[in-house]
């Protein structure tokens, strides 16, 4: 089946995450964070743009909390709260266990106002992100911030940790581990609460964002196919490793232009296979490191990306 995907400009670069307002004067308008510190609100149809905050940060996952704000993962400020219409961004936490965060990177909200959200790497910041993937550090975690503000870490030692999910019923919460192409699954509730297992592995891809859609899907971005030279890099010598996020940025690996994101159930089948060759498109648009499915189109962003883009189911 031929999908046509729209493009939406926004007026900055990196329109990485995406997500859809739900009620009020925001309904049905997306949502993007830039590169430049930068808050957009995007129409349902792509027409008008508007600037809704600047985080002073980097922008990543966005969500909307219980109270209709924004809940921005920002990777060098932490997770904060933006009101949509007057623009005041609000602190919530930078640190965990007291250090401060280095790559506050996604989140998903529970119906009781817990946040689950993820840390990518103790190691490297955003700017850095490149040798956190090669050098395989494993240090990506999992964290909690519940409604008191105790903030906890759920899972560690994941590589490259990315995307957050909850299940329809919230009895699991997930998260993408991009440099081991899974999605890890937490169980929250029932016979399984505190094991860890799989939704998906073995993906054919490296997962960026993942969310829940309100198809109750749960939607995972790949930003880029598998490389298998990348793939030998993280299992070689540290050393080598080293080597190779120091060499000039033309000589390093490099992500694979594609559109590609996937849909799955609460069981972890694969229900939607959206792969969109860009060639074949007007525009070049790439890299798909956000997802939101809501009543019919999927919304995407992207880190490399001045636009959002939306295609029909």
């Amino acid at each position: 089946m031929t999908r046509t995907l729209d493009v939406h400009a926004v007026p900055a670069h990196g329109a990485e995450d995406v997500v859809v307002g739900l009620s009020g004067p925001d309904e049905g308008a997306v949502f993007t964070g830039t590169e430049d510190g930068s808050v957009f609100r995007v129409s349902h149809d792509g027409s008008r743009v508007d600037l809704v905050a600047r985080t002073q940060g980097r922008p990543l996952g966005l969500e909307i909390d219980l109270d209709g704000r924004l809940l921005v993962c920002d990777a060098r400020r932490g997770l904060l709260r933006v009101d949509t219409r007057s623009g005041a961004v609000e602190a919530v936490t930078g640190e965990i266990d007291g250090t401060a965060m280095k790559f506050c990177n996604n989140a998903a909200i529970a119906s009781d106002g817990t946040v689950w959200f993820s840390d990518s790497s103790t190691k490297f910041g955003l700017d850095r992100w490149k040798d956190d993937f090669v050098q395989h550090t494993r240090t990506g975690r999992l964290c909690r911030l519940d409604p008191d503000g105790t903030v906890s870490v759920v899972i560690d030692g994941l590589a490259f940790a990315n995307g957050v999910a909850l299940s329809r019923a919230e009895d699991f919460v997930c998260v993408a581990e991009t440099g081991g192409r899974t999605v890890v699954r937490r169980w929250l509730t029932g016979n399984r609460a505190g094991m860890r297992d799989l939704l998906c592995s073995d993906l054919p891809g490296y997962p960026d964002n993942i969310a829940r859609g309100s198809d109750g899907l749960i939607w995972v971005t790949l930003a880029s196919p598998r490389d298998p030279l990348v793939e030998r890099l993280q299992t070689g010598p540290m050393a080598l490793r080293k080597i190779a996020t120091r060499l000039p940025e033309r000589l390093q690996p490099q992500p694979a232009r594609t559109v590609r994101v996937q849909a799955y159930d609460d069981e972890g089948r694969l229900v939607h296979d959206i792969d969109i060759d860009p060639t074949q498109q007007q525009t070049a648009y790439h890299m798909v490191t956000g997802v939101r499915e809501h009543e019919g189109r999927v919304w995407m962003g992207s880190l490399h990306e001045a636009a959002v883009a939306v295609v029909d189911l």
